[in-house]
């Protein structure tokens, strides 16, 4: 059972991977100069890895609780602030996309520094939140609480990065709909990454059922 982490998060990986050029060419069609090239850059793949990791980190709880072994206070933790950078993330990619709407990118750097101020602020509270909403409840429905979070906030986003998108793209001017796209990707990559505590629990009853003598043992 240890292993079904890695298994997921090597999942989400490839999900992200092999979605990541359809968003492209669907938000930015009928434009192809360049679109491609960016689906296999460091960046991108810098952030694939990032967002695995998190994946990983959001399922040390549950590993915990599914082996029914004692769960250490670095583990809730690891879970916590990987949950709330999701969280975060969705905030910033709703702030940029609003960014552009409002200034077409014409409002210099420092509005940009306020998004990314926003998103660090959201991280911190976020995570406040998650570990105090972990200590007040069972660990295996603080964890299903953040999942519930992260699904209502990527559905949030997306409400926000889709109509903002649609109306730069049809402005015309230079690099338009960039920052949605981010925004887009955002609520994308978070509304997958919520999948994995569900798909872990999932292998983890079938597992239980299956080899309930190693279950006890653990």
């Amino acid at each position: 059972m240890k292993k079904w982490p890695i298994i997921v998060a090597s999942l989400y990986g490839l999900a992200l991977l092999v979605l990541f050029g359809p968003l492209l060419w669907a938000v930015f069609f009928p434009a192809r100069s360049g679109v491609s090239e960016l689906v296999f850059t460091w960046q991108t793949l810098a952030g694939v890895g990032v967002m695995m990791l998190m994946q990983y980190a959001l399922l040390r709880v549950p590993v915990d609780v599914a082996s029914r072994r004692p769960v250490k206070q670095r583990s809730l933790w690891t879970t916590v602030i990987a949950a709330a950078l999701m969280m975060a993330v969705l905030v910033f990619g709703a702030a940029i996309c609003i960014y552009e709407f409002i200034t077409k990118l014409n409002g210099g750097d420092v509005y940009l520094w306020i998004c990314i101020g926003t998103g660090l602020a959201s991280w911190l509270f976020w995570t406040l939140y998650f570990r105090y909403s972990a200590k007040r409840s069972p660990l295996d429905h603080g964890v299903k609480r953040m999942q519930r979070c992260l699904w209502s906030g990527s559905i949030l986003e997306l409400l926000i990065a889709i109509p903002t998108h649609i109306v730069a793209r049809n402005r015309g001017y230079c690099c338009a709909g960039l920052m949605t796209f981010i925004g887009l990707a955002c609520g994308f990559s978070v509304v997958i990454f919520a999948f994995g505590p569900s798909l872990f629990f999932l292998f983890a009853e079938r597992w239980q059922r299956l080899h309930p003598s190693a279950t006890q043992q653990a």
